[in-house]
């Protein structure tokens, strides 16, 4: 549910929440990223940094300069008149994915949960365009929306202690992508070659929030010949704007 008004609550003694609505939703998240938007281009004194999740806002600030009862009424005033046509067309990135094996462990069991092939598995995942809806976890990670219920599985109930960078997971009705090598309890049921993450990168991370993304499902001899490339820094990412 969309809330009609913004939900204020307290985030320590130098954090606000922004509450938009209670639910995984495209223009709950729309309305998210469009005050962060706008808190961007305001440089309001004393407002540190934003960090947007799937359905508020989180707002850091120095209370020495701006304190909460302040900055809530401004966070109030500035979320009544969003700006969405600020907000740019989003680009949508194909990820290069093998499915299944050594690269999907877990992909036999996300069939069978959900009395699906293999083959039909692979074929919901893949080629759907996914909402990144906010980065998190660990640097890089994307939280996704849009993927099929069909193919949804529950979580490992005893999680990974080592899971391989760019592994593919499923939790629930989520898929998301492991940008490094991490502990984890998704479900994995295939890898994407790609280097979701690099500090030295500008920016570092390959995901923003806003834009799409969309698994194409690539053999094992593919997937090593992308990995070198990119370990040679010859790959380029494939990427078009959405109208």
């Amino acid at each position: 549910m969309i809330y009609d008004e913004p939900r204020f609550l307290t985030g320590g003694d130098r954090a606000i929440f922004v509450e938009f609505g209670d639910a995984i939703d495209p223009q709950i998240n729309r309305r998210v990223r469009t005050l962060a938007l706008v808190l961007q281009k305001e440089g309001i004194p004393g407002v540190i940094e934003t960090v947007p999740t799937y359905r508020s806002l989180l707002v850091y600030f120095e209370p020495r300069q701006i304190n909460a009862r302040q900055l809530r009424e401004t966070l109030y005033q500035l979320a009544q008149s969003p700006e969405e046509g600020e907000l740019r067309k989003p680009r949508l990135i194909e990820i290069p994915t093998a499915y299944g094996g050594e690269y999907g462990p877990d992909l036999e069991f996300v069939a069978a949960h959900n009395s699906l092939s293999v083959p039909e598995v692979v074929r919901l995942h893949a080629g759907t365009p996914y909402l990144i809806y906010m980065i998190g976890f660990i640097p890089g990670f994307p939280y996704l929306g849009g993927m099929s219920s069909k193919v949804a599985a529950p979580r490992l109930a005893t999680p990974r202690v080592k899971i391989p960078a760019g592994s593919v997971g499923i939790a629930d009705r989520q898929t998301g992508i492991y940008p490094a090598e991490s502990p984890g309890g998704w479900q994995l049921i295939g890898r994407t070659p790609l280097k979701l993450f690099d500090p030295g990168r500008e920016p570092p991370a390959l995901f923003q929030a806003g834009n799409y993304l969309r698994f194409t499902s690539i053999t094992p001899e593919e997937f090593t010949r992308v990995q070198q490339a990119v370990t040679q820094g010859t790959y380029s990412v494939k990427e078009t704007v959405m109208e």
